[in-house]
């Protein structure tokens, strides 16, 4: 069939008096075999694989159990006995230094949170609030000195602390915040002060009990001159344990979730420390108070030191995406056991006669396609984590990433988050109303997992200011196409958007972009070029027309900077999930394509016609709006959407087998056998928990 054909057919007037028939789609092929389940585990499970292989044979089995019937004392004295508990078993010092009983290895530290994410996430949280952000800060942002003194001890635990950024007043603006460190020649100290209360340290981690020593981040003055957010190692606790001159602290009290974790307030009244405590990699100040630094530009020495500390993204994407997955499991294993509504003819009350849940196309559609979204996720945050592994192995070795490599690491990150824990609290609350009635006690777990991951969302960063990041990281990619173009490439390249501008105005009902660039119509819905195409051509026409509308915004003298970025932020967002969407969805695809067993492989390229075919659906509005889907192949994706969902069922339990969760980490009321059972308590871990 030619373009014209095709555009004619789909065209065509339907005869009065008979409904327009919709096409089935094209089948899948045949359908997969069954598959080693071990295999596909090691498959999702990537770069981690031995790690988590390790935790699933050692964590002990009361270091998951629920904590959500006890009061906010015992929960978090049972998190602390916990992080004491994985301080013995070990793992969470594969992130640091060899040179001090780490392992070199940024991705295994991370892994290791991730799953921690399939049990307790407060355990999940207070340790990353302790190796990720208060020790992840030392070896960032310290040199050797720090290191020697206080990485041994924090990783031991024998050094609790935690990481005192946030303000009540200022948000996610951290270049604003308003604690100052000045420094004082005469003494060679530097003075820490809460100029007001605006500027207390607010919802920190460890802050409202545990914490002896807090990383601090401030506003460095010395010579009456502000150079701008530096961070600084503050002890908080004494010898004795009383709290020092000049600190005081406040209890942020309960929360909707993770109550294991002591979040609290802290002030600083002219709190006094030797000038050695700056975290200095990247500035100096000399005992006259002198100020240096490698970085001419404040704001990019402001980058450079939150890119150094960006670990801690890709944790909190890594943890929702695992806390998903115990959603999943629970739901999806209730479902297959669960039965309502007897099929016509049959006798009421014959209970063997009532449909299964997970029978009913409806609830397939609910947990199936979050399901094959997860697995993308998954794929894509093991690729997140290997670039992440490389950059930071430079940092360990005392240097550091190409600036360049850096940023675009930075906006992958920060994408990432958003898209994972948006998905953890759309997910988790579509796994708790699957349940009904049951999902909503505590006992099946669903709720704890929903109250302690809401918060994901605007941990280490909004969602929505993240969502922003990455979009002016795609202006700035698109930006620098132009500036490497010569003329010819430039008319190429103008030309490439003739061509796509046109087809998208057709009133016949214009093809894809890559159907005029191809000359065939993309028949194939199961396609994954074809699939892949869609999901690039989206966030390519969103970012160039976004970034044509700055300039023609720009142009308007009425209009300053900060007017013009307000005006498209819905263009912005816009961008920004697209750009996700396309990276998330070609990891899933770059992961099947290395997956060397056929029958995984298989199985794994159905679950990516979900997602993709999913996701096509989910956006068909605006693949309508700029005519790259006909009305009639929108209404194809809808049906090929539901015969994945009919062919994906039988597999569901292999599926959830693929995610590795051990039955007792579970700890649900709503899978037989979670509650009980499991590996015996490791000697460390019954007497932290004695």
């Amino acid at each position: 069939m030619t373009a014209t054909e095709f555009d004619t057919a789909v065209d065509a007037p339907v005869p009065a008096g008979r409904a327009a028939e919709t096409p089935a789609p094209p089948a899948p092929g045949p359908a997969a075999g069954p598959v080693d389940t071990d295999e596909l585990r090691r498959v999702l499970d990537g770069r981690s694989a031995d790690l988590r292989e390790k935790a699933r044979r050692e964590f002990p089995a009361d270091l998951f159990g629920p904590i959500d019937h006890l009061s906010t004392a015992e929960q978090r004295d049972l998190t602390l006995a916990r992080l004491r508990v994985l301080a013995d078993l070990g793992g969470h010092e594969a992130g640091f230094s060899s040179r001090y009983g780490g392992g070199d290895s940024p991705g295994a530290q991370v892994g290791q949170f991730e799953v921690l994410g399939l049990g307790d996430a407060s355990l999940m949280i207070k340790s990353g609030v302790q190796w990720g952000l208060f020790g992840g800060a030392v070896q960032a942002l310290g040199t050797e000195r720090h290191h020697a003194e206080l990485l041994p001890p924090l990783l031991r635990l024998d050094l609790v602390g935690c990481f005192a950024m946030t303000e009540t007043g200022h948000g996610s603006d951290v270049a604003s915040l308003g604690t100052t460190a000045t420094y004082d020649p005469a003494t060679r100290e530097f003075v820490v002060h809460t100029p007001d209360e605006s500027c207390r340290k607010d919802y920190i981690g460890g802050a409202a009990r545990d914490a002896e020593v807090a990383v601090v981040f401030a506003q460095l003055v010395t010579g009456g001159v502000r150079q701008g957010v530096h961070a600084f190692v503050v002890p908080l606790r004494g010898p004795d344990g009383g709290d020092l001159p000049g600190i005081r602290r406040g209890d942020d009290g309960r929360k909707a979730g993770l109550n294991g974790v002591d979040n609290g307030r802290l002030w600083f009244d002219a709190v006094r420390v030797p000038r050695t405590a700056l975290l200095d990699r990247y500035a100096q100040v000399a005992e006259d108070g002198t100020y240096s630094s490698p970085i001419a530009s404040e704001n990019a020495r402001f980058f450079t030191m939150l890119g150094a500390l960006v670990k801690g993204r890709v944790s909190i994407s890594g943890g929702a995406i695992g806390q998903t997955k115990v959603a999943l499991e629970i739901a999806s294993r209730y479902a297959l056991r669960r039965r309502q509504f007897a099929r016509p003819g049959a006798e009421r009350g014959e209970r063997g006669e009532e449909v299964v849940l997970l029978d009913y196309l409806a609830h397939q559609r609910r947990l199936l396609v979050p399901l094959a979204t997860t697995y993308a996720l998954s794929f894509a945050q093991d690729e997140l984590m290997g670039e992440m592994d490389d950059l930071l192995k430079v940092q360990l070795a005392g240097g550091d990433p190409e600036p360049d490599r850096q940023r675009a690491f930075e906006a992958h990150a920060a994408g990432m988050k958003v898209a994972a824990t948006w998905h953890a609290t759309r997910t988790i609350q579509t796994c708790r109303e699957a349940c009904g009635g049951h999902g909503y006690l505590s006992e099946s777990r669903l709720p704890q997992l929903k109250a302690d991951t809401d918060v994901f969302t605007t941990f280490e960063g909004d969602n929505t200011v993240l969502l922003q990041l990455v979009a002016k990281s795609q202006l700035t990619a698109y930006a620098q196409q132009f500036s490497d173009l010569d003329t010819l490439g430039m008319a190429r390249f103008a030309t490439r958007d003739f061509v796509t501008t046109l087809a998208g105005r057709s009133p016949a009902r214009s093809l894809v972009a890559d159907v005029v660039e191809a000359g065939r119509v993309p028949d194939e819905l199961h396609d994954r070029a074809w699939q892949l195409r869609m999901i690039a051509d989206r966030e390519r026409h969103v970012v160039e027309s976004l970034a044509k509308r700055m300039r023609k915004a720009r142009s308007r003298d009425d209009r300053d900077a900060f007017e013009t970025v307000d005006g498209l932020q819905d263009h912005l967002l816009l961008a920004g999930r697209a750009h996700v969407d396309r990276v998330v969805a070609e990891a899933f695809a770059a992961a099947i394509a290395r997956t060397e067993d056929g029958a995984v492989a298989a199985l794994l390229g159905e679950v990516f016609d979900l997602h993709a075919l999913a996701l096509l659906e989910a956006e068909k509005g605006w693949y309508l709006e700029h005519r790259r889907m006909t009305t009639l192949r929108a209404k194809a994706v809808t049906h090929a959407v539901n015969e994945l969902c009919r062919r994906l069922r039988p597999r569901t339990e292999e599926l959830l087998d693929g995610f590795g969760i051990p039955r007792h980490w579970l700890a649900s009321s709503l899978v037989p056998g979670s509650l009980a059972g499991g590996p015996p308590v490791a000697a460390a871990g019954a007497a932290a928990l004695s």
